[in-house]
């Protein structure tokens, strides 16, 4: 099985970095580590640079854990990258990031978090930044 990572270069996205290499370590399973971003903006905030995902590979490398990181730019959104992946692996858990939003916030820009709870078909774990 897999635990899979939704992961973006924020606080909280570190947070379910931390918690996947935690819970794969505990139940010996594969970590596929995913940043998904629909690309073509360059300022968009949730695609990892070049020293991110070399620090997240490092991470995970030092980890000692099977693990695996993938950044996917492919033009589909976050929510539909990650739940292709839930639909064609066999993903035990999906860990997710989560960050603080208004209420306001939320009903106009609407919430990737929100939509991948939504549409995929296996437990997920949703972790704050400390």
């Amino acid at each position: 099985m897999t635990i899979l990572v939704a992961y973006a270069p924020r606080p909280e996205g570190q947070a379910a970095l931390d918690k996947g290499i935690e819970i794969a370590k505990r139940r010996n399973e594969h970590l596929l580590v995913v940043n998904a971003s629909p690309g073509g903006n360059s300022t968009d905030v949730s695609k990892a640079d070049v020293e991110d995902v070399e620090r997240v590979q490092q991470l995970l490398l030092a980890s000692g854990v099977d693990a695996e990181f993938r950044q996917l730019v492919r033009g589909k959104s976050a929510a539909e990258e990650i739940q292709g992946l839930v639909d064609t692996l066999p993903v035990s858990l999906l860990i997710i990031g989560l960050r603080q939003r208004s209420a306001i916030g939320k009903l106009i820009m609407g919430s990737v978090a929100q939509d991948i709870l939504l549409s995929v078909a296996c437990p997920v774990l949703a972790v704050k930044a400390g």
